[in-house]
């Protein structure tokens, strides 16, 4: 059996893209996930990859689904905190449970994730976090402040615990996604996905099997000297 990689949100769209990317490179994956039943034991169905549920922005939670994965499959040694959700509306307009349920689920899980597997990693000296984070939190969203925070909050996550980890052999980067096919972007009127389009210098969206492809490559030892980065996958629609 190969290395254990764990995927949050990893039954569905990017998420699922993922575990089925990690699992034929060879990774022992399991893909965690928040509600969808039906489409989870879909999944599982069909990779045979063992799905588990809970909810990333609750701490205890999060410890206890971890515990049950390592016991099932041994230590985790890759974690990708890809679980996020939206809540969108104008800020004038946002609520306060609109904010918080954002900046639970997409930043206080990466605490709430990374921190039960960070100390095995340290004795174990070797360890992959890579955090799925977007093109709006590097650019900023009309209609996505709470999104666009958690987002960009991830960054300095990455970019804070990539030193703490580097003499350990952990590493701890990010992918920034811009316009990925998933379901749900391709369900958007046509012509909002003919301006989502214009505005991305390769004129296509992207796959989400572009974004597991980066994410097996910052997983693999020949991704060692790289931590506390950002991988732009966008098209070019944002360089930095």
């Amino acid at each position: 059996m190969g290395k254990v990689a764990l995927v949050t949100g990893g039954t569905r769209g990017i998420g699922a893209a993922i575990s089925k990317a990690l699992q034929a490179a060879g990774y022992a994956v399991a893909a965690s996930y928040a509600g969808n039943d039906e489409k989870a034991n879909a999944f599982k169905d069909e990779t045979a990859i063992g799905v588990y549920k809970w909810d990333v922005s609750d701490t205890r939670s999060c410890a206890d689904g971890i515990a049950k994965v390592e016991a099932d499959l041994g230590s985790v040694e890759i974690l990708v905190n890809n679980a996020g959700i939206t809540r969108d509306g104008m800020f004038h307009k946002m609520t306060a449970e609109q904010w918080s349920a954002v900046i639970n689920t997409n930043l206080n899980s990466l605490f709430n994730m990374s921190r039960p597997v960070w100390e095995g990693m340290r004795e174990r000296g070797f360890g992959r976090i890579i955090n799925i984070s977007s093109i709006n939190g590097q650019k900023g969203q009309m209609g996505q402040v709470n999104y666009s925070a958690a987002k960009a909050g991830e960054l300095g996550f990455t970019k804070a615990l990539a030193q703490e980890g580097a003499r350990k052999g952990i590493t701890v980067n990010a992918v920034c996604p811009g316009y990925i096919g998933t379901e749900m972007v391709r369900a958007v009127p046509e012509k909002v996905m003919e301006s989502i389009v214009a505005g991305i210098p390769v004129g296509r969206l992207g796959e989400p099997e572009e974004i597991a492809r980066c994410v097996v490559f910052l997983a693999s030892d020949e991704a060692g000297f790289i931590t506390g980065s950002t991988l732009s996958a966008n098209g070019g629609q944002v360089m930095s």
